[in-house]
């Protein structure tokens, strides 16, 4: 009898509780992201923050969350990566109510310290974990997953607004999210699974075989620097799509609020949406589409005449770059079947990287050319995905599950 016919009883029903508590993960860390980047002036205000030292607060979180990372690739070496949601959720959460509640520098950087910390820890482990449910499932899962922290961060980001046009206090703001949400992710974070028992893998040391064990950086390195690009896209939105819109396209206030929501809109679609199309056409067509369709909302932003054509070419980068970042997980976890975790760790750092160098990069380039040139660079990053594109496939991937396979390639 095939090994798909014998699986355990209950393993379809621990797959599926496990999507849905780490869909929940994704939601909440899209939400809690959200909360803190869009009321940045309100947290400015609040703790005093000069203009010449908030750079080195903002600076200072992906770089703690980049630890987290590394940090979690080395505990998970020795406990099962759903374990680490499990705290990192909650102390995201705490972190989240202590920039509400402090009033005082010192209180901040920590709160901060525990939110780098916490959001790096939780971002690795929950691609960790989609990586491995994907690989259980035997489809692509992966871009749906990150659709659910693109409609957290929607759902944050009008969280925000509202307590904006309100003037509710942080504090206000923060601790209605934490009440609800806290009490979900810990009961959700039982239904966690890591999908070793409902995976078909061959176990390398029992066969001796040990292809894809080791991570080494060389074979990274294509997928790092697509995702590094990948992320320098995304902060050129998320931090100049408003100023370039209202003083290089002539917007009002209100019109320049409207590119980033249009950029959240088409990305959670093109997520949504995107698992399909890797089933039906492969990761490499998707990801080459997604490519050329970002490339092609950068140039229809620089060389937009005015502001509507400018939220237009914005939404376009949405749904070309919403598919590159999650399927660098998946091809990871496909080019190293039997050291995902740690692929997807190291990885991960790249995000970071990316958040870091994106906005000075654009800044610097707009200040001392224009900034209509600006969005120029990073349309050509993008456009370096084509070239490695092939880096998404991996015709020695195995999956294993009974669930639904592509018809087209055996994917992520």
């Amino acid at each position: 009898m095939e090994a798909s016919k014998i699986r355990p009883v209950g393993t379809d029903t621990r797959l599926r509780h496990g999507r849905v508590s780490l869909a929940l993960s994704f939601f909440v860390q899209g939400v809690v992201f959200a909360l803190v980047v869009t009321r940045i002036p309100a947290i400015q205000d609040r703790y005093g923050i000069s203009d010449a030292l908030l750079p080195a607060f903002l600076a200072a979180v992906p770089i703690l969350a980049g630890a987290g990372s590394v940090l979690t690739g080395k505990i998970v070496a020795r406990v099962r990566p759903s374990l680490v949601p499990r705290w990192a959720q909650p102390l995201l959460l705490f972190a989240l109510l202590g920039v509400g509640v402090g009033d005082q520098l010192w209180q901040l950087a920590l709160a901060l310290c525990a939110f780098g910390l916490s959001g790096g820890a939780l971002d690795a482990s929950m691609n960790m974990l989609g990586v491995r449910l994907q690989r259980a499932y035997g489809r692509s899962i992966m871009l749906g997953f990150h659709a659910t922290f693109s409609l957290g961060g929607i759902a944050g980001a009008s969280l925000a607004w509202a307590g904006a046009h309100w003037d509710l206090s942080l504090l206000a703001s923060y601790l209605p999210v934490v009440v609800v949400l806290l009490p979900a992710v810990l009961i959700a974070s039982r239904w966690s699974t890591d999908a070793d028992a409902d995976s078909e893998q061959p176990d390398p040391v029992r066969t001796g075989k040990t292809e894809g064990s080791s991570v080494t950086f060389k074979a990274l390195l294509p997928l790092c620097l697509i995702m590094t690009f990948a992320y320098i896209g995304d902060s050129t939105v998320s931090n100049w799509s408003a100023k370039y819109l209202q003083d290089i396209l002539g917007s009002s206030d209100e019109l320049a609020t409207l590119p980033y929501n249009a950029y959240m809109v088409t990305t959670l679609i093109g997520r949504a949406a995107g698992d399909f199309g890797v089933r039906r056409f492969g990761p490499v067509a998707v990801v080459r589409f997604g490519a050329v369709l970002a490339a092609a909302g950068f140039a229809v932003v620089a060389m937009a005449p005015g502001p509507w054509v400018g939220i237009l070419g914005f939404a376009i980068l949405g749904f070309g770059l919403c598919v590159v970042v999650p399927q660098c997980f998946a091809a990871a976890g496909r080019l190293f079947p039997n050291a995902s975790d740690a692929a997807v760790a190291r990885l991960n750092i790249s995000n970071y990287v990316g958040f870091l160098v994106g906005s000075p990069l654009v800044g610097a380039l707009g200040d001392a050319w224009s900034y209509r040139g600006a969005m120029l660079v990073p349309m050509l990053m993008i456009l370096v995905t084509l070239v490695y594109a092939r880096s998404f496939a991996d015709g020695s991937a195995r999956y294993g599950g009974v669930h639904d396979r592509s018809r087209a390639a055996d994917v992520g």
